[in-house]
């Protein structure tokens, strides 16, 4: 069974238009959505998660018309961490991981059963934050910040994950502890994670599948291995460029540069 299916769908915003996008995502994978800026990935992602509504088509999650899932269940199924770069003021970590519990938990009754505080230790623990759960979020580095709000979303309990380019504003150090991190998530869990990244060498290396999209349309998808090729970098990013894999790790080498 496929995690996600796309069935032609459009959208059409101002001067920007995804356009019959049919694709399937596997089940238990990490699938790393990749392209030029304004190709339309991120606008993807908040298709499949239900934030934006498309003219035309439809997605099914494990089968089903997403929009036939009511919102708490949907919120069972999927949970998605946007882009941000912005603070949470006066919320401590345990905090901000608890509100993963709210799609269990009845309107106008936030407190934690004995449950909700096992999965949110788990959460801490498979993240590395529980050392800091009495610490306010914005009082923390981007890195730590980002594993609280992974943290946030395990606590969701949902088997897929969506993340919007989960290491931008993080430095190398970080960037590969966060990935890392999801790939122990995915491998224990097997937790179907889909993400947007702007890293290609990145994405090939830490993806079990690509998913490569240009000007609104999926341009090729595929094996990272498979689909990384100069001819590839040609049409999807209209580069000279060569690739070599170092250990299962991609190095993308320009052929020319100006002087």
């Amino acid at each position: 069974m496929n995690a996600i299916q796309t069935d032609e769908i459009t959208l059409k915003v101002e001067n920007f238009q995804l356009a019959n996008v049919s694709l399937t995502i596997p089940n238990g994978k990490i699938t790393s959505i990749v392209g030029p800026n304004g190709s339309g990935k991120s606008t993807l992602l908040k298709i499949i998660s239900r934030l934006i509504t498309t003219n035309n088509g439809s997605v099914y999650v494990h089968n089903k018309n997403s929009k036939l899932y009511k919102t708490k269940e949907f919120a069972q199924i999927i949970s998605m961490l946007p882009q941000s770069k912005d603070t949470l003021p006066n919320l401590t970590i345990k905090e901000l991981i608890s509100f993963g519990r709210s799609p269990y938990k009845p309107f106008f009754n936030n407190r934690l059963t004995k449950e909700d505080e096992l999965i949110i230790e788990e959460a801490m623990e498979m993240t590395n934050t529980q050392k800091h759960k009495d610490r306010l979020f914005f009082s923390l580095s981007g890195g730590e910040q980002q594993k609280a709000r992974i943290a946030m979303a395990l606590a969701q309990k949902t088997n897929i994950l969506l993340l919007d380019e989960p290491t931008t504003y993080l430095d190398i150090a970080h960037q590969l502890e966060v990935m890392d991190l999801l790939t122990y998530i995915n491998e224990r869990y097997n937790l179907t994670i889909i993400m947007v990244l702007h890293d290609l060498q990145q994405a090939a290396y830490y993806s079990d599948y690509m998913i490569a999209v240009k000007q609104g349309k999926i341009i090729d998808k595929g094996s990272p291995k498979k689909l990384l090729t100069t001819r590839f970098l040609r049409e999807v990013y209209e580069i000279n460029a060569k690739i070599l894999f170092e250990d299962g790790y991609p190095l993308i080498i320009p052929k020319t540069r100006r002087k």
